[in-house]
């Protein structure tokens, strides 16, 4: 089952990654954050611990249901183009990602021991997660999709805690998951802001604004 869940979450990066439409990168990382409320909630019965339940819960209401919804009335309200603005188009994006998960690869089984199988596989797919978070970021001319390649990141970096240390203190990952509300918030407000003053969020023809 642990198998199946992680390769559900590299399955779903990769489909961000390729992801040539709004929509379709939205329900891309819905399903990524839906494969973390899976393995957090088999974690928390497997361990019995009510924290984890609590961190499951949050996760299935921020980041499977919130935060992709939030997003979809953003795109709606703001009548934003469903075009992504790709500055990689989806075939060199793919090939990018598979060099993200080959690097990831080779770094995770030089750094985990041998006869840990289930350790070595999370840490490559957390390490390509967030890999594949900053690709987007960078890659993506819109400002809603560099969002969510900072949620994606994010999400890389929550797996990573969960593969390096079994998980981040309670209180620490509460403080993370409401510092990602927040910051969504008022990046969905300024997005709303800068679409309303210039008519468009593509951050590429916003940089030549300056000077």
């Amino acid at each position: 089952m642990q198998f199946t869940i992680l390769f559900a979450v590299l399955i779903s990066t990769y489909l961000m990654v390729i992801a040539k439409r709004m929509p379709a990168l939205i329900r891309a990382f819905r399903y990524q954050s839906f494969c973390l409320f899976l393995a957090t909630f088999l974690m928390a019965i497997k361990q019995s611990e009510p924290d984890l339940y609590a961190v499951a819960a949050l996760l299935f209401i921020l980041k499977v249901i919130f935060i992709p919804q939030l997003l979809y009335r953003t795109v709606k309200k703001i009548k934003a183009k469903e075009d992504l603005g790709l500055f990689i188009n989806p075939q060199l994006s793919l090939l990018w990602a598979l060099g993200f998960t080959y690097l990831s690869w080779e770094f995770s089984t030089n750094f985990i021991s041998q006869g840990n199988e289930v350790k070595a596989v999370m840490l490559t797919i957390a390490f390509f997660v967030v890999l594949a978070g900053i690709f987007l970021m960078v890659s993506r001319m819109t400002a809603l999709a560099q969002i969510i390649g900072l949620l994606a990141m994010e999400n890389g970096i929550f797996l990573l805690a969960a593969a390096v240390t079994g998980g981040m203190p309670f209180f620490v990952e509460i403080a993370i998951f409401f510092d990602v509300l927040v910051s969504v918030l008022i990046m969905g407000f300024f997005v709303y802001r800068i679409n309303k003053f210039f008519t468009h969020i593509d951050v590429n023809k916003l940089s030549r604004l300056r000077g």
